[in-house]
Formats: structure tokens, sequence, C-alpha cells
């Protein structure tokens, strides 16, 4: 049972499918991966350097990335044909993370057009010397 009334289910649907068209880079979707040691967020940021990403953490658990993909510049040729396709401009997801977090060791790296983000969890480093242990 949904606590969102229907109609508002509805237009809250349509508004983000709306602006998903007039701008596609705030539909980027972000793969979650919780291990024994991290959480590791996984994001496709074609074409962007990683001067262009930012990865930050708000009110102590709160984990944003937030970036911008700028338009190309080009020439018109002699006949004003012109088409740009590929989408731009800002974008932000924001994540509230578990309390097990160590918020203060958050590590981001791009690859091969792939955003990842670590964050270790608290006690991981005990686990595995107890794993070796044994």
């Amino acid at each position: 049972m949904s606590l969102i009334p229907s109609n508002l289910e509805e237009s809250l649907s349509d508004s983000i499918q709306e602006l998903s068209r007039e701008n596609p880079i705030m539909h980027d979707q972000v793969d979650w991966k919780e291990t024994p040691e991290a959480h590791v967020l996984k994001a496709d940021v074609p074409g962007l350097k990683k001067e262009e990403v930012k990865v930050e953490v708000e009110d102590g658990r709160v984990l944003q990335i937030t970036g911008e993909r700028s338009v190309e510049r080009d020439d018109v040729n002699a006949a004003g044909d012109h088409r740009v396709e590929r989408s731009s401009g800002k974008f932000m997801r924001s994540f509230t993370l578990p309390a097990n977090c160590k918020m203060d060791e958050v590590k981001a790296s791009i690859q091969d057009g792939v955003l990842t983000v670590t964050v270790p969890k608290e006690g991981a480093n005990q686990r595995l010397a107890s794993q070796n242990s044994n």
C-alpha cells in the first residue's frame, strides 16, 4: 500500500520523465554494492574528466555526486547544418549511507568512463584480521 496518493505519484512520475527528456544526464543510474569491507557505488560518466565530477559528504552521512557535461561548441558549416544529440548539463545524485560508514575515508576514481566511489565500513579491518587468524 502506497502512502502517496496515486494522482500525486503519477504527476511526480510524469515530471521526472519530462525532466529526463529535457536533460538526460539527470537520469544517470548508479549501481550500489555492499561488500563486507565497503559500500561501492558505480556510475557511468562517459567523456567526463575527474575535474568535472565532484564527490562530497554532506550532513555527515549523505554522499553527493555532482558534475556538469558542457556543450561542445562546433562551427556550423557553410550550409548551416548543425546537429547536437549528446546530452549536456548538470547532474546530481545523493545517497544517505548507513551509520557504519567511514565517511572521512571516501575514495573516488574515474576509469574508462566509470566513476567508482568506495566508502569503507567501520570494523572492516577487524573482521579481515579475525578471518585471517582463523
